[in-house]
C-alpha cells in the first residue's frame, strides 16, 4: 500500500502543516487546503482499490467524519505531518488499519455458516453474533463521539451479507437499536444482547431477498418512475430569486483545487467545459445532448464531442444498469428540455437543476465522465438565470440511486443551501 500511495498525483503536492492556532483567521483556508487534499487521495485510491477505501479517514471520535474506527487518522489539519513523507505513511497506515477492520468484520460474519430458511433453528446463532459485532464495534471506536453510526453500518452489513434485502436490513436496524446508543458510552454486554435479541427476532425465512429474473433491471426506467412521482413543485427554492454573483466562483474553485491534485489536464478539461457553457448559458444556448457532448469533448480530452452511447451502460461497480433503447437520446433530450426556465409547471430553479442533474446520471449518455457532465449540467441550468455557487463540495460527493423515491427532493436541498451561500456572501461582500 506504501507504493500505491506514493504513486498517487497527489503524493506529489503533500501540503504542510502550518500548525496555526485554531482562532487564527487562517485556519479556514488551510483546513479546506487540508480537506482537498485528503479527498484527492481518497479519489485516487478508490480508482486503484475500489470504493471499499473510503473509510481511511474515518477517525475514531470527533475526527473529520466522527465515530470511526481508525486510530491513525483525524482531521487532516491534524494528521498532516510536517515531513511529506511521514504523511504518505499515516495515509498508508490508516488504510491498512481500515482493511484490516474490515476484513476483521467479514471474518466475524462467516463465524457460523447462517441461513435465514433455517431461521428458527439457528436464532442463537444470530444473535450471539450480532451481540459480538455491537461490543466489538464498541471497542473499536472506543465509545466516542458518533461511534454508533458506524454500529448501525456494521449490523446493517451483517444482515444483508446473510440475504436480508438493504432497506428492510436498515429498517430492523433502526427499530432494533431505537436511540439506546450516546456518544460516549460504550455499549455494556446486556444492552448489546437486548439490541440483538430486537434485530434478529423479526427474521423470517421469507425475509431473503428473492433473486430476480433479470438480475441487471434497467435503472433508467425506474429513474423515469420515480422521476414522474418526485413532488418536484414542493422542494427547497433557495430563498428570494433573481440572478446572483457569489464572491467566490465556487465551481473554478474545486475544479483548482480537487481535480489538479488528480491530474492538471483534468482540471483544465473541466475549466474550459465551465468558460463554455457559461457562454452557452449567457447566450440562451438549447440543453440537449449535443450541449452536453461539446462540454464533454473538454472534459474527456477528446478530438471530437464524444459520441452518444450505443450499449448498456453500468455504474456503482455494476449495481445499476441503465438500459438502451432507438428513443432513449430522443428521451433525454425531453427530459433536458423541461429544465428552461419557461418549461411548462413552473418549477423552482433547484428543482430544475436537481432533476437535469440526475437526467444525466441515470441516462449516462457518455461511455465515462458522466458524473462530471451532470455537474456541468447543473452549473448551466442556474447559470442560464443568472445564479452562480461559492461551493460546489457537497455536489460533487454525494452518491444518488435511481430507483430511490426523494433523491431529487435532497439533492435540490443542496443545491438550495448553496444558492442561499451565495446570496450571503454577495451581500456581505457589497458592504
Amino acid at each position: 500500500m506504501d507504493d500505491v500511495v506514493r504513486s498517487l498525483p497527489a503524493a506529489r503536492n503533500v501540503p504542510i502543516n502550518p500548525h496555526l492556532h485554531p482562532l487564527d483567521p487562517a485556519i479556514h483556508a488551510w483546513r479546506k487546503e487540508a480537506g482537498t487534499w485528503a479527498d484527492a487521495v481518497t479519489y485516487g485510491l478508490a480508482q486503484h482499490y475500489g470504493d471499499w477505501v473510503v473509510g481511511w479517514q474515518w477517525g475514531i471520535g470527533e475526527s473529520e467524519f466522527d465515530g470511526g474506527p481508525v486510530a491513525g487518522w483525524c482531521h487532516a489539519c491534524h494528521s498532516i505531518r510536517d515531513d511529506p513523507d511521514e504523511t504518505l505513511d499515516a495515509v498508508a497506515e490508516a488504510l491498512r488499519e481500515w482493511r484490516d477492520w474490515l476484513e476483521n468484520l467479514a471474518w466475524r460474519f462467516e463465524a457460523y455458516p447462517l441461513q435465514l430458511a433455517d431461521i428458527d433453528d439457528q436464532r442463537i446463532l444470530w444473535e450471539r453474533t450480532a451481540s459480538a459485532l455491537i461490543l466489538q464495534v464498541g471497542d473499536r471506536t472506543e465509545g466516542a463521539s458518533g461511534w454508533y453510526a458506524h454500529c448501525r453500518q456494521v449490523l446493517g452489513w451483517y444482515l444483508t451479507r446473510w440475504g436480508i434485502p438493504e432497506p428492510h436490513a436498515a429498517r430492523l436496524v433502526k427499530e432494533a437499536v431505537g436511540g439506546r446508543f450516546r456518544s460516549w458510552c460504550s455499549p455494556d454486554p446486556a444492552t448489546a444482547d437486548e439490541i440483538a435479541g430486537r434485530l434478529t427476532a423479526p427474521l423470517r425465512p421469507q425475509d431473503a431477498a428473492t433473486p430476480a429474473a433479470d438480475p441487471l433491471p434497467d435503472h433508467l426506467a425506474r429513474w423515469l418512475q420515480v422521476r414522474a412521482a418526485e413532488r418536484w413543485a414542493d422542494v427547497p427554492d433557495g430563498g428570494p430569486g433573481g440572478p446572483v454573483t457569489p464572491a467566490r466562483d465556487g465551481a473554478a474553485e474545486n475544479f483548482r483545487d480537487f481535480d489538479a491534485r488528480i491530474d492538471p489536464a483534468r482540471a483544465e478539461g473541466l475549466l474550459a467545459a465551465l468558460d463554455l457553457l457559461r457562454a452557452d448559458a449567457a447566450s440562451g444556448a438549447h440543453l440537449d445532448t449535443g450541449l452536453l457532448a461539446r462540454w464533454q469533448q473538454h472534459v474527456l480530452g477528446t478530438p471530437h464531442p464524444p459520441a452518444f452511447r450505443t450499449l448498456p451502460a453500468f455504474a456503482k461497480g455494476g449495481r445499476e444498469r441503465y438500459g438502451i433503447g432507438p428513443d432513449t437520446r430522443a428521451r433525454l433530450d425531453a427530459c433536458l428540455a423541461e429544465s428552461a426556465p419557461d418549461a411548462p409547471g413552473a418549477l423552482p430553479l433547484t428543482a430544475r437543476a436537481a432533476r437535469a442533474y440526475l437526467d444525466v446520471c441515470f441516462f449516462h449518455p457518455f461511455d465515462d465522465g458522466n458524473a462530471r457532465c451532470a455537474l456541468l449540467t447543473l452549473l448551466f441550468v442556474l447559470a442560464r438565470e443568472g445564479v452562480g455557487l461559492a461551493g460546489v463540495g457537497l455536489l460533487r460527493k454525494i452518491t444518488v440511486y435511481a430507483d430511490v423515491a426523494g433523491e431529487g427532493s435532497s439533492l435540490a436541498g443542496t443545491i438550495a443551501f448553496y444558492i442561499s451561500q451565495a446570496r450571503s456572501e454577495a451581500a456581505e461582500a457589497a458592504g
